[in-house]
């Protein structure tokens, strides 16, 4: 717990000089008692009060009075709240079948319309980068919160061939790591898998617990090039980086034409189920232009919590006016009854 105004809490002082004059005042009360002749009078000036729990409200009021100056300091929390910030990765698949038209006017342009849309909502407390990936991946737009920029970089794409998955995360996961400094450079070779040139994984993050980070992957197709997807979304996962995977089209597929050659795509579901599901992401089939929109709104309340400091004064202060009451009660209750 901090305090804003932790001056105020030079006040607390006051609570050892009270508890003081209450036992001094105690003192004299026995004392006073003292000056009767016999033991009689003693009990009679005393009373056949409560006993000890004539120290009871006291107590109260003073833990009162300690609740009331940490509220005048204005006491902040550590807690869990929905980010409202965050860096968001936008992997966008823009290999040859994305030119398929069962998307008004193709699949690319409606993917890129609605990337665009998307960006547009995003509150400016939120760091958006753009990844295109075909045969190799590449960032073509680092994390930022300049809208212009952003629109520019998506308007920018085109397609391209082949379908590498696995490179669109590992230039995702870079890109992230480049801005929030966790995680590193993935040295790809055909052997294995491996973070960082040469040096040990880090330790993965804890199973529930993710960076303030999110990548959107955006596909239409199967996965024809090394690396493996999945063996990727487990670095994803160990460094607490979920994936939402958006597939375009239907397992069915559908027929492009690049030079002169016909070509069925189909949407590889269970590899994208298999992302979102390692990383606890979430996986959403745009099979229309409306669905992709959808999707994208859906996405903009998808950020993961962080961690902020939140005044509590308010629930200091209630808890300052219950002990108060009860205190007032007790003294009513114990010391104003009738004979």
């Amino acid at each position: 717990m901090s305090f804003i105004w932790p001056f105020m809490l030079a006040l607390l002082f006051l609570i050892p000089v009270l508890i003081l004059v209450y036992i001094l005042m105690q003192r004299r009360r026995q004392k006073y008692a003292l000056r009767y002749a016999s033991l009689s009078l003693v009990k009679e000036a005393l009373g056949r009060g409560p006993g000890w729990r004539r120290h009871i409200p006291p107590v109260i009021f003073m833990l009162a009075l300690t609740a009331m100056i940490v509220a005048l300091a204005r006491p902040e929390a550590e807690t869990l709240v929905p980010a409202a910030e965050g860096t968001i990765i936008l992997a966008i698949d823009v290999s040859g079948s994305m030119i398929a038209t069962d998307l008004s006017p193709n699949r690319l342009e409606a993917a890129k319309a609605a990337a665009k849309a998307f960006v547009e909502k995003q509150p400016d407390t939120v760091q958006v980068a753009v990844v295109s990936f075909s045969d190799n991946a590449f960032v073509v737009q680092p994390p930022t919160d300049d809208k212009d920029a952003l629109l520019s970089a998506i308007h920018r794409l085109q397609w391209q061939r082949g379908t590498a998955i696995g490179r669109g995360l590992v230039a995702s996961l870079e890109a992230i790591a480049e801005k929030t400094g966790q995680g590193g450079v993935i040295n790809l070779n055909q052997d294995q898998t491996q973070s960082t040139n040469g040096e040990p994984q880090p330790t993965p993050m804890p199973k529930g617990q993710y960076q303030n980070a999110i990548i959107v992957l955006l596909t239409d197709g199967e996965n024809n090039q090394w690396p493996e997807p999945v063996d990727i979304a487990q670095i994803a996962a160990d460094r607490g980086v979920r994936v939402y995977t958006v597939g375009i089209g239907s397992e069915e597929g559908a027929i492009v034409r690049i030079q002169g050659r016909a070509i069925r795509t189909r949407l590889d579901e269970q590899t994208l189920r298999t992302i979102a599901e390692m990383t606890d992401g979430q996986y959403y089939n745009a099979q229309t232009e409306t669905d992709l929109v959808k999707v994208y709104e859906n996405l903009s309340t998808n950020l993961v919590l962080k961690t902020a400091k939140t005044e509590i004064t308010a629930y200091v202060t209630g808890i300052a006016v219950l002990l108060s009451l009860v205190a007032g009660l007790l003294s009513l209750l114990w010391f104003n009854r009738l004979p």
